[in-house]
């Protein structure tokens, strides 16, 4: 492994002990981070909205609830666990008026450090601690004994313990039970934006809409398509996340492995790589961060439009029926761990 990992022997939880930590936001990933760093015996403070339901939730949950000004104002560390969009502004207005030398600035992901949509000034410590999973499974794990491996990253370590502060927090959430990797803000944003555009969420719905969209026009039935192309999906995925590529290979069928091992790269071919490099540099070089920027300045009319033009994509009409013959799954209408940053920890 090239990324230094740091375990429980590394990190010394009396760095933050006397100290008061404010997260703002308590959806997801927020109340995983404020109910572990609670039971891990920390001073940690809400910063929300007054009157917001996460408000009554966060007091319901024994943790103080703070006007996100007055939240900021008394922590000596100040973790973001807003939505990328939204934590510029409530950085100018109800943060920056109380930052003053030996603060800490924490994020879960360095797309506004990164790419100077918040410019903290030089005399305060910006770190980095990001669980890679879902705050249901930080929260779970935790409770359990466990942690969920974390990222970690110093942008600046203007008190020159900014690493010990960051080591102390994942030690609170749990994280370096199971190890935390030291990164950079620009390597852990670059590659996830990546990961997300490329692959996880661009890459794998196009590839799924292809396939079905294949079959239909050939011909076949939309309810088979979609058990092909997307409903099966799951059973390889879970064997890929539980062993990788290999571990799959060794669990399916011969002659689904011939096919794999020999039209795979026709699907992804020289050409899908070359766009992906051609992703990544737009990744590297802003042009998707300024689009995005500009794209929620403007009120998302771009982002809005899309997403239903999605929607009314038919492998979503027949999914619907036919997810509705599976009980198990439950509601289908509030995705699990719903809301912004949810993956990555934000």
């Amino acid at each position: 492994m090239n990324l230094k990992v740091y375990y429980e022997q590394d990190a010394n939880l009396a760095q933050l002990k006397g100290k008061t930590l404010a997260v703002l936001g308590y959806g997801s990933q927020g109340h995983a981070h404020a109910l572990n760093l609670k039971d891990s015996g920390l001073n940690v403070v809400v910063g929300l909205r007054k009157g917001s339901p996460s408000w009554a939730k966060a007091r319901q949950d024994g943790l103080d609830a703070l006007e996100v000004r007055e939240a900021a104002s008394e922590a000596d560390l100040v973790a973001f666990l807003l939505p990328d969009p939204t934590q510029p502004k409530v950085y100018r207005e109800d943060v920056v008026p109380s930052l003053k030398p030996g603060k800490t600035l924490l994020f879960a992901h360095g797309f506004n450090v990164h790419y100077g949509q918040i410019v903290p000034p030089a005399e305060v410590d910006v770190v980095m601690v990001a669980p890679k999973g879902p705050g249901s499974l930080v929260r779970k794990l935790y409770l359990d004994g466990q942690g969920v491996p974390c990222l970690l990253a110093i942008a600046q370590d203007a008190s020159g313990r900014a690493k010990e502060t960051a080591l102390a927090y994942a030690h609170a959430l749990g994280g370096t039970r199971a190890g935390v990797l030291e990164t950079s803000f620009k390597e852990e944003t670059e590659t996830d934006l990546f990961g997300e555009q490329a692959v996880l969420c661009g890459g794998v719905t196009e590839l799924i809409k292809a396939g079905f969209d294949t079959l239909v026009e050939a011909g076949y039935s939309p309810e088979m398509a979609y058990f092909e192309c997307l409903n099966e999906l799951k059973l390889i995925v879970d064997l890929i996340y539980q062993g990788g590529i290999d571990f799959m290979r060794r669990s399916v069928s011969d002659t689904a492995k011939f096919g794999d091992l020999t039209r795979g790269s026709r699907v992804i071919d020289e050409r899908v790589r070359e766009t992906m490099k051609q992703i990544l540099r737009e990744v590297q070089d802003g042009t998707f961060a300024r689009e995005w920027v500009l794209e929620n300045h403007a009120n998302r009319p771009v982002y809005n439009a899309l997403l239903a033009k999605e929607r009314e994509h038919s492998i979503e009409q027949v999914g619907e029926q036919l997810r509705a013959m599976m009980s198990w799954l439950g509601s289908s209408k509030t995705p699990v761990g719903a809301g912004e940053g949810e993956r990555r920890g934000r």
